[in-house]
């Protein structure tokens, strides 16, 4: 990530969502999902103004997407910044995929 602003990412299950979080426990950015038992199905990312730029996206795919593999779930990634990132790192998670729905 540009800057080497450090983010932490944990999911947060009662939210619904992903959580990129500040040292200081700002929220820099989510990743909504919804569940369907061993999958996850990203709906939304969202990253506000102030920290845009910073890599806080991507870093927050790579680690929700780091966390499903681990709890060995199945993703669908609904959400178009998701979509992108899994199609730019394939075929690093296509293993993961359930569907990858058609391009925008």
């Amino acid at each position: 990530m540009s800057n080497n602003l450090a983010v932490t990412v944990v999911d947060n299950p009662a939210e619904h969502r992903f959580e990129a979080r500040l040292p200081d426990g700002t929220l820099a950015g989510l990743a909504a999902y919804e569940r369907d038992g061993g999958t996850v199905i990203f709906t939304h990312t969202e990253v506000p103004s102030e920290y845009e730029g910073q890599g806080i996206a991507s870093r927050l795919a790579h680690d929700a997407l780091a966390i499903a593999r681990g709890n060995h779930d199945r993703i669908v990634p609904l959400c178009p910044f998701f979509r992108r990132y899994v199609r730019n790192h394939a075929p690093e998670y296509d293993d993961m995929l359930v569907t990858v729905p058609p391009a925008e």
